[in-house]
């Protein structure tokens, strides 16, 4: 004779159904669908994900870089921000060519910490005070994404170096040059741009 599932019985059975599915339940029992790990198993597939983080990173960067040239009111700053999108554009079209190289398709992924990287630079855009004061806030909000960009490039270059890209390795050594110097210039910059805050400061 058949008696009906009672509803711990069901639940047992969709838990365990589910588990190879990647859901779950929390502690008040409720599901939770939990994303499957993606696997990369070469340091190919590490190249091209890399890639494919670094594309996106690029094409964030070039929506909010208008933004920073906007903020920005110290006219060297202002005309800085402007060239590195004109860089950045070139960045872009460098990615596509590795992608082409590779014979890989690219796109499919978010650089998070890009789109944490350009949350505090609007925070920054947005902040109020001294002229000076927020240049330099915004010098320290691009000089954050130029050195996480460096490392990203650099990680890049050193896995195509490994798999013998040459050509891949001259372009992101191309664009990992231009991230120094454009660091550089924002480094010479924040010192005349903090020198006018303190005397601003003083003078109020």
């Amino acid at each position: 004779m058949l008696r009906a599932t009672t509803l711990t019985e069901g639940w047992g059975l969709w838990m365990s159904a589910a588990s190879d599915e990647g859901i779950g339940a929390d502690k008040d029992q409720k599901p939770i669908i939990r994303k499957k790990m993606s696997k990369i198993n070469s340091l190919r597939e590490l190249l091209i994900d890399e890639l494919k983080d670094l594309l996106d990173a690029e094409t964030q960067l070039t929506k909010a870089l208008p933004k920073m040239a906007k903020a920005a009111m110290t006219p060297e700053l202002k005309q800085g921000f402007k060239e590195h999108l004109q860089q950045t554009e070139g960045h872009v079209t460098r990615l596509e060519r590795a992608f082409e190289l590779l014979d890989e398709t690219p796109g499919g992924k978010t650089c998070k910490a890009m789109k944490g990287l350009i949350a505090e630079g609007e925070e920054a855009i947005e902040e109020k005070g001294p002229e000076s004061v927020r240049d330099a806030n915004l010098i320290g909000a691009a000089q954050r994404v130029e050195h996480y960009e460096i490392a990203a490039y650099g990680t890049a270059r050193a896995l195509a170096e490994a798999l013998n890209e040459t050509e891949i390795v001259n372009l992101l050594t191309s664009t990992l040059q231009e991230e120094s110097t454009t660091d550089r210039k924002l480094t010479i910059l924040a010192k005349s741009v903090n020198h006018d805050a303190l005397r601003s400061a003083a003078a109020g």
